[in-house]
């Protein structure tokens, strides 16, 4: 598989935390206040394959621009790995745990490594950082979103 393949599917491994969402999206999660203007349901498949598949390009851009895995890649790379880890995370904490403050706290944390990753990005390729663009916009309303079911969902036991 070509290193463009790769690294534009990579973050696509994401979607297996669309296994623990389906089941709680339809139970755990309908149960819970949410704001009046949170995306349909549907679009979030959509809005992920697409976000996955331009972070992913702008990482295979960078990997590129510096020769592969080298030492001046180490930490533009390095941030796009823990920002994907942390997104990979949210799901089970979320949707798995329903611990809502703690991603929160989560989401935070990933929103703020997404901005980090992208000031690193930009000296070496404006293209892969245009890329992560909606992707940063799409973590604000999602950071948004999740702040709104945290406040509107006390659960005492986990927020003490």
């Amino acid at each position: 598989m070509s290193p463009e393949l790769l690294l534009t599917a990579l973050p696509h491994l994401g979607i297996f935390g669309g296994f623990i969402t389906r089941k709680e999206v339809m139970t755990w999660y309908t149960t819970l206040n949410k704001p009046a203007w949170r995306p349909p349901n549907a679009a979030f498949p959509i809005v992920w394959t697409t976000l996955y598949t331009g972070m992913g390009y702008g990482s295979y851009l960078v990997w590129k621009e510096l020769g592969g895995f080298t030492q001046d890649s180490l930490v533009p790379l390095g941030l796009y790995g823990m920002q994907l880890a942390l997104n990979w995370a949210w799901t089970p904490i979320f949707f798995g745990a329903h611990n809502i403050k703690l991603a929160m706290i989560e989401i935070v944390m990933l929103t703020g490594t997404v901005a980090a990753t992208m000031v690193s990005w930009y000296p070496i390729s404006r293209t892969a950082t245009l890329l992560m663009v909606p992707y940063l916009a799409w973590l604000c309303l999602a950071t948004s979103l999740n702040y709104c079911i945290w406040r509107d969902n006390p659960d005492p036991k986990k927020d003490d």
